[in-house]
């Protein structure tokens, strides 16, 4: 029951988080709008949080906890750095420094930040239950 629980809330993490990206994602692009902007960055890593979304949704295995762990942790990671750290390009990747916090980039790293935890409690609940399966 608790597994379930933590993985509608991953799941709704993730959602949330595409969402976020993909409304996000034009005005990320006028950095750099005729290359590689963070706006194409935005939209794939929208795509990437569907993916993973669905993958969990219909596996919920350890591997999609982790899958979907390794998904927010970057992308929390990435709206933290580039909130404190002002990085220079990064090949055709343009500087993304952005120390305002409006609403929709702290729901998302609020979301970003707890479906992370979730996902790794929802590792260890996938855990447990293998190893009280009973062997015979």
């Amino acid at each position: 029951m608790a597994e379930r629980v933590v993985r509608g809330l991953v799941v709704l993490a993730l959602v949330v988080d595409a969402v976020i990206h993909l409304r996000l994602a034009p005005q990320m692009q006028l950095a750099a709008p005729g290359g590689i902007g963070g706006g194409w960055l935005f939209r794939i890593q929208a795509v990437v949080a569907l993916l993973a979304a669905v993958y969990l949704l219909w596996k919920g295995s350890r591997l999609a906890y982790l899958v979907a762990a390794v998904v927010l942790i970057s992308v929390f990671g990435a709206v933290m750095t580039y909130a404190f750290v002002d990085l220079p390009a990064i090949g055709p990747i343009p500087p993304m420094y952005d120390p305002l916090w409006y609403p929709e980039k702290t729901l998302s790293a609020v979301v970003e930040g707890a479906g992370a935890l979730l996902a790794l409690v929802g590792l260890w609940l996938t855990s447990r239950q293998v190893r009280d399966v009973p062997r015979g």
